[in-house]
């Protein structure tokens, strides 16, 4: 594959913010395969959708014949890399950065291929070569390198600077950390790219002029948009905190249904950075959107897309099942649909012995209504229905109700769905 097609590739899918000569790296890659880095901080346990673009973008260059380094920040992220924020982060401990390290090591390794014949990726830490600097040594060997008019003209240096709640000294040292990873995985894989967001522009620059004043090498860095929604948030943040990578932080359903419910003015935006589907292919779902724009289906295939890279396809099936479920009539519905909605709704696991017993009773017993008075008068007003159908006074759960031999799916008004699991005798 042309090497220097990844740039084009890029530019397409709007993914070029910031870049050292672009001809220059163009010709470059035209000479053979190079090695790029990205660097992702451990500042949690599990990295969010915002990690994703970065991420992609590794996988990209692997794709066109490059050799992709993932590092995880294991010194940086005892630090805390001022960009972009107002205030300082909280230092981790050793122990609680261990911990996320162990989070986010195969979230980076799924993305990329470390087998791969002639191009396998790399999964390093930077703790491993800075923890053995000594800080006299640190100083010496980096921080004569680098002017403090340099860092101060830095924007995400500046901004905090001139903030009222200013920059630590520590925080101000994060940029020679970065910049010696970039000069030590230069010196040690070759590195000659290093991307990432477009607030990480400054830290990256100063690589690459430690580079050059030490070696008198040239390398490249690029940097990719930051992802924002058309009102303005930050991709993968919502009222009820970051959209997490974990499936234990964030279920594939929740991770699902975030992607279908995005706006139609994202929607072609984030088939070209979030997904790995040609851009050809993403222009013509757009196209077959705005056609039918109340079908939602560019969303569906921005859900299913992004799903199956996080969480696999099997994961993407059983919530694009579950999310249909909401709207489907439960005959339609599939065993592992069903059981996907174990992890979305309310769910009881009941004996065998409750077929047979009167639904007021069951849904009182179980404190899915207060009270069987509660529940009784819920039934007498229609409220109740078992598998879509609207139940009688009196009426008793049956063995006919149980579908796929297990699932009773209840519905209490308009709103409230409850999944009953009944165990075998």
């Amino acid at each position: 594959m042309d090497g220097s097609g990844i740039i084009d590739d890029l530019q397409q899918r709007g993914l070029v913010h910031d870049s050292t000569d672009l001809d220059r790296l163009r010709t470059r890659l035209d000479e053979g395969p190079v090695t790029v880095y990205a660097g992702f901080d451990p500042t949690a346990s599990s990295l969010h959708i915002g990690n994703l673009v970065p991420l992609l973008v590794l996988r990209r260059f692997q794709s066109f014949g490059h050799h992709p380094v993932a590092l995880a920040g294991g010194a940086t992220g005892m630090i805390g890399d001022p960009s972009g924020r107002s205030d300082e982060r909280n230092l981790l401990d050793a122990a609680a950065l261990d911990a996320n390290i162990a989070g986010i090591r195969p979230q980076l390794a799924a993305f990329l291929d470390f087998t791969a014949a002639g191009n396998p990726a790399r999964l390093v830490d930077n703790r491993d070569w800075t923890e053995p600097i000594g800080v006299l040594d640190f100083l010496r060997e980096v921080g004569k390198h680098v002017t403090v008019n340099q860092m101060l003209a830095k924007e995400s240096v500046k901004a905090r600077v001139t903030s009222d709640q200013g920059l630590s000294f520590t925080e101000f040292s994060y940029m020679l950390l970065q910049a010696n990873d970039y000069w030590w995985l230069h010196q040690h894989v070759e590195c000659e790219i290093q991307v990432g967001g477009s607030d990480q522009w400054g830290n990256i620059t100063a690589g690459i002029d430690l580079i050059r004043r030490k070696a008198g090498a040239h390398v490249h860095g690029l940097t990719v948009p930051l992802v924002t929604r058309s009102d303005g948030q930050k991709l993968g943040k919502t009222a009820e905190g970051a959209i997490w990578l974990d499936p234990q932080r964030t279920s594939p359903y929740q991770f699902f249904q975030y992607f279908m419910n995005v706006d139609d003015r994202d929607v072609e935006r984030f088939l070209l950075q979030l997904t790995l589907i040609d851009v050809e292919e993403a222009e013509a779902v757009v196209a077959a959107h705005r056609a039918a724009p109340e079908r939602r289906e560019a969303q569906r295939r921005l859900a299913v897309e992004a799903t199956t890279l996080v969480h696999g396809a099997a994961a993407a099936e059983q919530a694009r099942a579950a999310s249909a479920g909401f709207a489907q009539a439960v005959d339609e519905l599939g065993a592992e649909a069903l059981a996907a909605l174990a992890d979305e709704i309310p769910t009881h696991h009941v004996g065998a012995d409750v077929v047979g017993r009167d639904l007021a009773e069951v849904v009182a017993d179980l404190g899915i209504e207060r009270s069987r008075g509660a529940a009784r008068r819920l039934i007498e007003g229609g409220g109740l229905s078992v598998n879509d159908e609207k139940v009688e006074p009196g009426r008793a759960l049956v063995g006919d109700d149980l579908r796929h031999g297990s699932y009773v799916l209840l519905r209490l008004g308009k709103k409230r769905r409850v999944l009953l699991i009944v165990g075998r005798a």
